[in-house]
This record gives C-alpha cells, structure tokens and sequence, in this order.
C-alpha cells in the first residue's frame, strides 16, 4: 500500500539544519566540518566529501543531476526492500498524475521493463490512442524521433504525457512487425478505477483497478446499482491490480465487512493503529479474483474478505507484500517512497513473503493473460471469473 503524507516536522527540522551545515562547510571550509559531522555522522560527511571530490577535481565529464539519481537510487536499493524505491523527478510527477486516476497524456499502459521500445500493455478506452488504432501487444519504437532505449526510455514516456495540445509523433511496430508512423495529440485522461456490471446469474462483477483517489467512491456506486439490478452475488476482480490508499481500502473493506477489526498497522515508531468495520454491510456472498499482480491493497482485500465474510478467493497465489509505504518528496523535486509500517489482517495475519492463496486455484493460459491486461478477455473464456461464479454455488 502507498501512503502519500506530508513530511515529518522533525524530518524537515533535520533538513533545515542538513542544509545549514552544508552550506556552513561550503562556505567555511573545515571550519565547519564539526557541525556538518555532528548532524550526518562520518558516513555522511564522507558523502559530502565524496560528492566534493568529483565536482572539482574529475577530469572527464560530469553529469551531476545522474550521478546524484544513481547515488539516491543505490541508498535504497541498499536496504534490500523491494517496495522500497527512488523517483526521478519526473517519475514522481507521473505518479502523481496516476494516482489522480486524471492525467494529460496519449492514454496507454506500457510494459515497465528497460529493453528498447515500449511494448504496450493496455489502451485506455476513450483516449487519443484508442482513436489512433493503438492495440495492445504493438510496441513504440520511437517518440518524435527519438528511438527509444533504456537511455531515453524516461524522456520518451514524459513526451507522451505533454501539455493539453501536445501533438506526438509514434513509430509503432505491430505483431507482424510492421511499422507504421501515428500522431497523436495529448489531452486529459480520466482513467476509470472501477468498472461494474450484471452477469448472467444475477452475479454482480466489480472490476477494481487501483485503489488510488475515488475508487473506493465508485465501488459504493458499483454495490447499489447491482443490487438495485438484483444482484444475488459479488465478484471483485483485483488481478493486476497495483494497490495504492489505505483509507480507499479501509473504507471499500468498511462496506463489504461486518462490525470488526479489518486492517492493522504496526509502524517504524512502534505505534498500532487498528481500522474497523462498522454494523452495516453488504450481506451478499462473496468472491474475490487475484493473481501474482494483486499487490498491497488489492491482496489484502482479498485476504480480509474471506478472513471476516468467508469470500471465497480464485485465481493464482498474490504477491505477498506486507510493508506499507510513505512516499517523501526530496528538496529536487526527486522522491523517495519508504516502507514505514507494517500491517496485518484484522486478526494480525501478514501476508510477507506468502500472500494469499487461493482456493480454487486456477491458471489462466498466456493468451488469456494478456488479453486480460488488455481488458479484451471474454468472459466466458476467462477461466478464473467462471470458477468463481461455479464456487459461489447460486446455482445449487
């Protein structure tokens, strides 16, 4: 789960006076070097000094800015926490965007590797790429003629997400490996974090795609008007699913649950707070659809459902993430996003490094997997959804 919050006042009173120092042994030279170890530490004073070193004294070319993200990244890559990570400044403004669930762009959902090219995985619907024929499985080669590798990978994915206008220009390689040349233009897209609609059967099917701004908003929506339609059943998909708020979590969970315990969180500090259910909820039976891309949120959904409501869980085992993360801006618009907490199940379970298991587990094919990430699965070829429907036994 990703917990956006304002910076500590001791962490800014402590970067005030980082500041101070450093610009004391800049300015004063060794004068200052007292003060500057008193507040880092020789570990920190040897960065400094480091980072001196090479500003004044390498004879070949320097570039700062990188070598001042690569030393960033490395930190953090040093705590061997792999929800822990660092942000370039325009890393951090796209997730900024994305976590608006509103952002100015082409409208597609790329592949995260750093090969050449940009395959992409899903096209939004009603999006500048939708209109100019971009399908899921084609892979961008080239934004304005800039080719794209793993050096100019950022620069090629922040022209794509240009000002409200901005035409860009896209050489696309399809299946065949054809190329073709497409412009699109840039405008605001408003990605719909939750999608709803009435099965055969009367089971109501809510597609839950993030759990960033709104979404738990558009669940309650999704909940009524099934049940107005005559929905006898829920089933949540989260397959591919990045996570995102605990208070979108917390609040689709208060919904969903009985009175109880739903979410616990342990944090660096020592500090619990326990998130409850309130009386009222949605008394219809339940199942939850995961795979290995339901992380954080969407895991824990899951595996609190079928905890407090007996839901029944499909698909393939989740990721197994149980650390949840504040995402701290730097003072050069980088960031840095720290797992600061833990957190547990209602009943204190954690999912670290197992996840949750489901039952029945079922394995989509390749093909199905991709068209899923697509949005183009058809549902009654899309095992899981069927096991599900067959799990929750209306039919018996």
């Amino acid at each position: 789960m990703n917990m956006e919050n304002k910076k500590p006042v001791k962490m800014i009173a402590r970067s005030k006076a980082l500041l101070a120092c450093v610009l004391c042994l800049l300015i004063g030279g060794s004068a200052a070097l007292g003060g500057v170890w008193a507040v880092l530490g020789k570990n920190g004073v040897a960065l400094l000094q480091a980072d001196r070193l090479i500003s004044r004294k390498f004879v070949g070319e320097d570039d700062e800015t990188a070598r001042r993200e690569a030393a960033l990244d490395a930190m953090v890559n040093a705590l061997g926490d792999r929800w822990s990570y660092y942000l370039t400044p325009q890393e951090y403004q796209r997730l900024r965007e994305t976590r608006k669930n509103s952002y100015i762009g082409v409208g597609i959902t790329v592949d995260k590797g750093e090969g050449d090219g940009l395959r992409i995985l899903a096209v939004t619907e009603d999006s500048p790429a939708l209109e100019a024929g971009l399908q899921a499985g084609e892979i961008i080669r080239a934004v304005n003629g800039t080719q794209v590798t793993p050096e100019t990978r950022e620069a090629c994915l922040t022209a794509m997400k240009g000002e409200e206008g901005t035409a860009v220009r896209l050489e696309v390689e399809d299946a065949q490996g054809a190329c073709r040349t497409v412009e699109v233009v840039c405008r605001e897209i408003r990605f719909q974090a939750v999608l709803w609609e009435l099965l055969e059967g009367d089971v109501g099917l809510i597609t839950i795609r993030n759990f960033y701004s709104g979404a738990a908003d558009l669940v309650r929506q999704g909940v009524e008007e099934l049940t107005d339609q005559g929905a006898k059943a829920l089933v949540l998909d989260v397959r591919n699913n990045p996570g995102g708020y605990v208070t979108e979590l917390t609040s689709m969970l208060d919904l969903l649950l009985p009175e109880g315990d739903i979410f616990i969180s342990r944090s660096y500090n020592g500090r619990e707070k326990v998130y409850t259910s309130d009386a009222a909820w949605v008394d219809l039976p339940l199942a939850v659809l995961v795979n290995g891309e339901s992380y954080s949120a969407a895991e824990f959904l899951a595996a609190q459902l079928r905890e407090s409501a007996g839901a029944v869980v499909v698909g393939t085992r989740t990721c197994g993430k149980g650390y949840s993360q504040n995402l701290f801006r730097l003072s050069d618009g980088s960031a840095i996003g720290l797992s600061t907490s833990r957190y547990y199940t209602g009943s204190g379970v954690s999912l670290i490094g197992v996840g949750v298991e489901p039952e029945p587990s079922v394995e989509l094919t390749e093909e199905a997997r991709v068209q899923l990430q697509a949005g183009e699965l058809p549902r009654d070829q899309d095992l899981q959804l069927q096991a599900a429907i067959r799990a929750l036994g209306l039919d018996r």
